[in-house]
């Protein structure tokens, strides 16, 4: 007994492929960008919004991982790369002393702020503008579910 394959359609196959193309070649511009302007990956850009954006500039590793995708390990990797740069540092936990929390420093959130209206410019230009509002709001809806059923 053979396995049996569902294909995709024509149309299915077209719309994934657009979107697997149009995701790659999107993220690369952001992260090439970056890099160019800030000398920022986009995952460090990503880990600095995220610290931007929690209490007190500062998350434990732990949280910080798990709102990133990250593993444990290769969040520590991408953090002591922005500690040694001066825009991370490393604190232990005030609540039980053996956590570590990553906080943002006035450097990482100078960096942040220069580099955000650039890459908003990438953002807009390229994302929101190029598409329409209401195709805007379905790939919203459509990932938001995708990452559901992901998180099931």
């Amino acid at each position: 007994m053979g396995v049996v394959t569902n294909w995709l359609d024509a149309d299915q196959q077209r719309d994934w492929r657009a979107f697997i193309e149009g995701s790659v070649r999107f993220v690369d511009l952001l992260d090439r960008r970056l890099r160019e302007q800030h000398g920022l990956s986009l995952a460090e850009y990503e880990l600095l919004v995220r610290l931007s954006e929690a209490d007190g500039l500062s998350m434990r590793m732990a949280d910080l991982a798990k709102s990133a995708y990250y593993s444990r390990s290769r969040l520590s990797h991408r953090v002591n790369g922005l500690e040694v740069r001066g825009l991370v540092q490393r604190e232990s936990t005030s609540d039980d002393g053996r956590g570590v929390r990553a906080r943002l420093t006035d450097e990482g959130h100078e960096t942040l702020r220069r580099a955000a209206p650039d890459n908003l410019r990438t953002v807009r230009e390229h994302f929101v503008d190029a598409v329409e509002p209401e195709d805007l709001r379905a790939v919203g809806r459509a990932m938001r579910a995708v990452s559901e059923r992901l998180e099931q």
